[in-house]
């Protein structure tokens, strides 16, 4: 499994704006800066975390980021998500290889991982990786 660098960026962006609202909305730019994150990017990475509930955003002069809901409620799985999409095995190899009994087992422990991961980053709250 492969972690995308928007994934990553979404990652640490989340973690910097749950570690820092509480003074009020984060500013895009100041993560950016933070992080060395361009700037450009940072936005339309932190546009998709809005359109998944997991970030909010306020315009103008006290405008910002901050959290949609409380640290305890988001998970990573819905960080990732959000940025990468559904988090799945999308192999087809016994289709690929007409059904043959070893590549049926290589997608069935392709899924099984899949859904161990799934379930890994369903588990972890936002809360529990800021302390």
């Amino acid at each position: 499994m492969k972690i995308s660098r928007s994934t990553g960026y979404a990652l640490v962006a989340v973690g910097f704006i749950a570690q820092n609202y509480k003074d009020g909305a984060v500013l895009a730019a100041r993560v950016s800066k933070e992080y060395n994150i361009p700037l450009e990017y940072l936005l339309k990475i932190l546009q998709q975390l809005v359109r998944a509930n997991v970030l909010r955003s306020k315009r103008g002069p006290r405008g910002g980021f901050f959290l949609a809901r409380a640290a305890e409620e988001i998970t990573l799985l819905e960080v990732i998500e959000a940025v990468d999409g559904p988090l799945m095995s999308h192999l087809h190899l016994a289709e690929l290889t007409s059904d043959a009994p070893f590549s049926k087992k290589m997608e069935q422990t392709c899924r099984e991982a899949t859904e161990k991961v799934r379930e890994i980053y369903g588990r972890c709250k936002l809360s529990a990786v800021l302390d």
